[in-house]
């Protein structure tokens, strides 16, 4: 198997090549084109509906039990005493039938100021028939990965807490077929640091909350013998949210989150720098100077509408530099809430004119959630 046979099914994975930047062409032959590329890509997919329905935000918005995924920091800040939640992605209909993306989380309120939380992301490729250099079948293989998470969470002041995660990634592209001796599954461990601020103003009825995270801090990965390896989508999220309460009755959030891969600009010979070389000067490694850095990051923005907590609207969008990727989105969702139970629902619906392999994502997330209880309330600074 040739290193450009997993590459090609890691792009794929990630939704980032996969739509046409030519006339349709699923992998996208624009000479302009400067995505950058990394290993275990669908660390980077949006695994819950209420975040996919705002346009992919949510390192500042209100904690929920998918929070560690964009922010391990905002976990302690969570209102209810134990919960958890799974979501489930078809991923890819337009182009794929059978991949899909499973994500199963919870989290446990320690205390007032203490929140832990563990997840499972499990990412399911299809059916793929592989080829050698020479076009030579090697037959079919279900390639897959996943992602094991372990959080903590700890409120510091009242208005501040900060959050940390350990995470385990296996990824299995080609490495079970027999006659493929040069390709192997591939693991490595990585960690997120996130904080988050929020701060209510009485007067107004409102409350501003601010987030940063770094995720996927961690080794490359190699899936050959050779002594080559890929960065992990390592990523800086900053972001923040004002929730308005209009009345009693009815609720309005405004979030945005910038996103910025801290990995290496794709151009021969970065996949060789060190790791830690490779995260540092993500910030000033562009040929094209600091207006190509900026059109690395992404931005997110989305509006969140609450009524009697019970039912809730959203609707987002999402913007990728034409030149690195070229992904536009809006998103739309909706939300309902019955006694301890959420149900969330994402659409997507994209904006740039040609086709995209995205159009048409749907995402489902259940929700189960209980209420803090009277050991849970008690402080451990009390």
């Amino acid at each position: 198997m040739n290193k450009s046979s997993w590459l090609l099914i890691s792009l794929i994975s990630s939704g980032v090549l996969v739509y046409g930047q030519n006339g349709g062409v699923i992998i996208g032959q624009d000479p302009n084109n400067k995505n950058i590329t990394t290993a275990v890509p669908f660390l980077t997919i949006t695994p819950d509906a209420r975040a996919a329905g705002m346009g992919d935000v949510g390192v500042a918005t209100s904690p929920d039990a998918n929070s560690a995924y964009w922010n391990a920091g905002k976990l302690a800040f969570i209102d209810k005493g134990y919960g958890a939640s799974l979501s489930y992605t078809p991923w890819l209909g337009k182009i794929i039938n059978d991949m899909k993306l499973v994500h199963l989380s919870g989290f446990y309120k320690i205390n007032r100021e203490q929140t832990v939380a563990a997840s499972l992301k499990y990412f399911d490729l299809g059916d793929i028939q592989l080829r050698d250099g020479n076009n030579v079948s090697l037959g079919n293989y279900n390639p897959r990965e996943m992602a094991l998470d372990v959080t903590y969470s700890q409120l510091l002041t009242d208005h501040f807490s900060i959050g940390g995660t350990l995470r385990y990634i296996y990824s299995n592209l080609t490495g079970a077929l027999s006659n493929n001796n040069d390709a192997t599954s591939a693991h490595s461990v990585a960690a997120d640091i996130g904080v988050y601020y929020t701060k209510p103003f009485e007067s107004k009825n409102a409350t501003l909350s601010l987030g940063a995270s770094i995720s996927n801090i961690g080794a490359k990965i190699n899936y050959t013998n050779s002594s080559n390896a890929d960065f992990i989508p390592t990523n800086l999220r900053l972001g923040g949210a004002y929730k308005m309460e209009l009345d009693p009755m009815n609720t309005l959030t405004f979030a945005l989150d910038f996103n910025k891969l801290m990995v290496p600009t794709t151009v021969p010979g970065s996949r060789n720098k060190p790791l830690l070389n490779g995260i540092f000067g993500s910030f000033s490694d562009a040929p094209g100077g600091w207006q190509e850095e900026l059109s690395e990051i992404t931005i997110s923005g989305g509006v969140e509408y609450w009524y009697n907590n019970t039912f809730a609207g959203r609707i987002g969008y999402f913007y990728e530099d034409q030149t690195k990727g070229n992904r536009k989105y809006l998103s739309a969702g909706v939300g309902f809430k019955y006694d301890n139970f959420v149900i969330d629902m994402a659409y997507l619906v994209p904006t740039n004119k040609r086709e995209n392999a995205l159009a048409e994502t749907i995402r489902f997330t259940i929700m189960y959630v209980l209420p803090t209880k009277a050991k849970e309330e008690e402080s451990v600074t009390d």
